[in-house]
C-alpha cells in the first residue's frame, strides 16, 4: 500500500510539471470540439400516424370458401415492404431528394441513409407511425407525405396486383395441366385401341373372353343353320318340281293365253276394234266351256312349276349361304382367338402399363380439378375485394412541416467534448511523465546504484507554490465556465469564439 502511495505521489509530482501543457491541450480539444458540435446542422423530424382497420367479419365469412390473405397480415406486409429499395427510389424521385446525389455511389449512400432515417413503429395493433429525420424541415415533410401516399396506394393496389398475379399463375397452370391431361388421354386411348382385345372393357371383360364368346355363339348358329338345311333338303326331296292342271278351269293355259293376247291388243287398239272384239269373244267361249279340247275325256294341261318347290329351294339356298357366312366368320373368330391366346401371356405386363397410364391420368385429372376449384376461390376472393374494403386506412395525424429541431443533442455532445478534452490533457501529462528522465525522490537515485549522501529540501517560500496552483485552478475553472457558457449561449457564443480567442491572444 505504501509503495502504491509513493508511486502515485511520484506520478503526481511529475505530472504537475506538465500541467500547463495538459491544460492547453484540454482547451484546444474543447474549443475545437465545441465549435464542431455547434456547427452541426439541425435535424428535423416529421411524422404521421395511420390507423388500419381490418375487416375481420368478412375474413371469417370467406374462411374456407375463398382465398383469403388475412387483412391484418396485409397491413404487416405493407409495413415491411414499404422500405424496400424500389419504394425508396420512388419516394426519392417524387420528393426531389435524389437531386442531392450526383453519382451512383452518392445515390447508394443517399438511399442507405434514407432507409436508416425512416422509422415505422407500431403503437398498437392497428395504430402505427411513420417518421423521417433530415436537415431540411420541408424535405422531412415531403418524404413523410410521399411515404404516406405510397402506403395508401399500395394498400389499394397491392392486393389487386396479388390477385391478378394469382389469376395469371392459375391460368398458366391450368393451360399446362390441360395440355398434359390431353396428352395423357391420347396416350391412354392409343394404348387401349392398340390392345383393346387384351384389356378389360367397360363391362369388365377382356377381348379374349369376348372373342371366345363370339366363337361359341357362331358355332351354335352354324349348328342350327345346318339342321335347318337338312330339314329343307328332306322337304325338297319329298316335294314334286312340277304340277299338271286340268283345262277349262281357272288355270287353263288357253284362257291365260287369251287374256294375255287381249291385254296386248288393248294396248294397241280400242274396244271397238275388230281384233279386240274377236279376242274378247274367243276368251268368253273358253271361259264358258263352249270350246272343247281336241281329245276326249278330261283335258290335262302342260306341266307347270310347283311354287312350293321353288320356295323350298330358295330357302335352302339362303340357308346354305348363311352356313357359308357362318363358317367364314367362325374361321375368323378361331384365328382371332388363337392370336389372342398367343398374346395372353403378355397380359400382366400390358395391364401394368395400362395401370401406370391410368394412374398418371388420375393424378393429372385431380390436379386439374383442384386448380379449377382454386380458380373459383380466387374469383370469389376477387369479387369480395372489389366489392368491399378489406383494409380501411385512416390518417390520424397528417404530417406537418417541423419548426423545432430534434437534434443533435448539443449539450450532451458538449459534455462529451469536455470529458474528452480533460482526458486528452491527462493522457498527455502521463505520456510526458513516461518520457521524463528527471529524479524526484531519493529512492529514484538509489536505483542507480550510486551512494547518496542525503537530500536538501526546497527553500522557496510556500507562496511560490500556491500561486502556480491557483493559476492552474483558475485556468481549469475558466474552462468549466466556458463549458457552461457554451451550453447556455449555444451557437451565438460559438460563432464569436474565434474573435474572442484572437482578441485574448492579442
Amino acid at each position: 500500500m505504501n509503495q502504491l502511495l509513493v508511486q502515485i505521489r511520484q506520478y503526481a509530482a511529475s505530472g504537475w510539471r506538465h500541467r500547463w501543457k495538459a491544460l492547453g491541450l484540454a482547451w484546444v480539444v474543447c474549443l475545437g470540439g465545441w465549435m464542431y458540435v455547434y456547427t452541426l446542422p439541425n435535424e428535423y423530424r416529421a411524422s404521421t400516424r395511420i390507423y388500419a382497420d381490418a375487416d375481420v367479419i368478412l375474413s371469417q365469412l370467406l374462411s374456407g370458401i375463398a382465398v383469403d390473405s388475412r387483412p391484418q397480415s396485409q397491413v404487416e406486409l405493407l409495413q415491411r415492404t414499404l422500405l424496400s429499395r424500389p419504394n425508396l427510389e420512388r419516394v426519392a424521385s417524387r420528393t426531389g431528394l435524389d437531386l442531392r446525389a450526383d453519382s451512383a455511389s452518392a445515390r447508394e449512400r443517399l438511399l442507405t441513409g434514407m432507409e436508416g432515417n425512416v422509422r415505422i413503429q407500431a403503437q398498437t395493433r392497428n395504430l402505427f407511425t411513420i417518421t423521417f429525420t433530415d436537415n431540411d424541415p420541408r424535405m422531412t415533410h415531403a418524404v413523410v407525405q410521399a411515404l404516406l401516399t405510397l402506403f395508401m396506394e399500395q394498400a389499394t393496389a397491392n392486393d389487386r396486383l396479388q390477385m391478378e398475379n394469382a389469376r395469371a399463375f392459375i391460368g398458366q397452370q391450368l393451360a399446362a395441366y390441360e395440355a398434359q391431361l390431353r396428352e395423357a388421354e391420347q396416350r391412354r386411348a392409343e394404348f387401349r385401341a392398340r390392345y383393346t382385345d387384351l384389356l378389360p372393357g367397360e363391362g369388365g371383360g377382356s377381348g379374349l373372353e369376348q372373342a371366345r364368346g363370339r366363337l361359341t355363339a357362331l358355332r351354335g348358329e352354324l349348328q342350327d343353320a345346318a339342321q335347318r338345311r337338312d330339314v329343307l333338303r328332306q322337304q325338297l326331296e319329298a316335294t314334286p318340281q312340277t304340277l299338271r292342271a286340268q283345262l277349262g278351269g281357272a288355270g287353263d293355259p288357253r284362257i291365260l293365253e287369251g287374256e294375255r293376247q287381249l291385254r296386248e291388243l288393248l294396248l294397241q287398239y280400242t274396244e271397238q276394234h275388230p281384233a279386240v272384239v274377236a279376242a274378247r269373244s274367243a276368251l268368253a267361249d273358253l271361259r264358258s266351256g263352249r270350246v272343247a279340247p281336241s281329245g276326249g275325256g278330261a283335258a290335262v294341261g302342260p306341266p307347270v312349276a310347283n311354287p312350293v318347290y321353288e320356295q323350298l329351294r330358295v330357302r335352302l339356298l339362303d340357308t346354305e349361304s348363311t352356313i357359308a357366312s357362318l363358317e367364314r366368320r367362325g374361321r375368323e373368330a378361331e384365328a382371332q382367338v388363337a392370336r389372342l391366346e398367343a398374346l395372353a401371356r403378355t397380359v400382366p405386363q400390358l395391364q401394368a402399363q395400362f395401370a401406370a397410364l391410368d394412374r398418371d391420368y388420375d393424378v393429372l385429372r385431380r390436379a386439374y380439378e383442384e386448380l379449377l376449384q382454386r380458380r373459383e376461390s380466387v374469383q370469389i376472393a376477387g369479387a369480395a375485394r372489389s366489392g368491399a374494403d378489406r383494409v380501411r386506412l385512416e390518417i390520424v395525424d397528417p404530417p406537418i412541416v417541423p419548426n423545432e429541431p430534434v437534434g443533435p443533442n448539443r449539450v450532451l455532445l458538449a459534455s462529451g467534448v469536455l470529458l474528452g478534452g480533460l482526458g486528452a490533457g491527462v493522457l498527455l501529462a502521463f505520456l510526458l511523465v513516461q518520457l521524463d528522465r528527471s529524479f524526484y525522490t531519493l529512492h529514484d537515485l538509489r536505483k542507480l546504484g550510486l551512494p547518496v549522501i542525503g537530500s536538501i529540501s526546497s527553500t522557496a517560500p510556500r507562496r511560490s507554490q500556491v500561486l502556480p496552483a491557483a493559476a492552474f485552478s483558475f485556468g481549469l475553472a475558466v474552462l468549466l465556465l466556458a463549458f457552461g457558457a457554451v451550453t447556455a449561449a449555444g451557437p451565438a457564443l460559438i460563432a464569436r469564439l474565434p474573435s474572442l480567442v484572437a482578441r485574448f491572444l492579442a
